[in-house]
């Protein structure tokens, strides 16, 4: 008999940590049910099986249920109110500044920080922290190659000081790369880092249950300095933000209470 989606959740989580509840049901099981599906396995047990048997099956799993999709200057005029209004409103209080780019996925959000950055300070002052719950996208992160679709929004002249082509692909700047620590971190259960002038948390929370989204919008307000910003996802407006001491900025950017 095989087991109910239910017993699929409790066995993942012994088994990785990580917590599907969190996710929005729907949604994820009919991702899992498409995957096992195609993967060609009959039901969750059979499949399950197949994870603590096959490390690379279990990475591929994981890596897929975390809906990595990321590119460079994702919505690129968000990405202008940052440089034009936030930072240097930030730089201007503080002459450094606790970034943490949370649900990193592959690293071109952090390394976009970090170029943006470098408009106003030497590299050598600039660390941000970045962090995924896919071990296997930070590694990717970590060598820092893409491809030309990831840079569609990248300005040319970043692309020019910032990039190498190499076989069709581009390598990041290793003096970039520098810039940014990569760690793993589950939003739905680890400690947040403390003291954050500037907290990235986009395109993740659409994925979470509204009890998840609570949980982790009152973490992301601990997390922040007291004039600490948040900055959102495109279609993460955040509904009352009072109700989590946030205050509305600009949109997609909110300001700690």
């Amino acid at each position: 008999m095989d087991w109910a989606y239910d017993d699929f959740k409790k066995a993942v989580l012994e088994l990785t940590g990580v917590d599907l509840s969190g996710y929005k049901e729907k949604q994820m099981k009919r991702r899992i049910d498409s995957w096992i599906s195609r993967s060609g396995y009959d039901g969750y047990k059979a499949y399950y099986q197949a994870l603590v048997e096959d490390k690379e099956q279990l990475a591929r799993f994981l890596s897929y249920i975390t809906i990595n999709v990321s590119e460079f200057f994702r919505n690129p005029g968000q990405w202008a109110v940052l440089e034009k209004e936030i930072l240097p409103d930030l730089l201007k209080k503080h002459s450094h500044i606790k970034i943490w780019s949370a649900a990193c996925s592959t690293g071109e959000e952090p390394y976009s920080v970090a170029m943006l950055l470098a408009k106003f300070l030497p590299l050598q002052r600039i660390r941000i922290l970045a962090t995924d719950i896919d071990q296997e996208v930070l590694n990717r992160a970590r060598e820092g190659i893409y491809d030309a679709r990831s840079l569609q929004s990248v300005p040319h002249e970043l692309i020019a000081r910032y990039f190498k082509p190499i076989n069709g692909l581009f390598a990041i700047d290793p003096m970039i790369k520098a810039c940014v620590h990569f760690e793993r971190h589950d939003l739905l259960k680890d400690p947040f880092p403390d003291n954050c002038h500037l907290i990235l948390c986009r395109n993740v929370m659409i994925y979470f249950t509204e009890e998840a989204k609570v949980k982790v919008y009152k973490k992301l307000y601990d997390a922040l300095h007291p004039d600490g910003v948040l900055f959102v996802g495109s279609t993460e407006q955040i509904i009352i933000p009072q109700r989590y001491g946030f205050q509305p900025l600009k949109p997609f950017f909110y300001k700690k209470m």
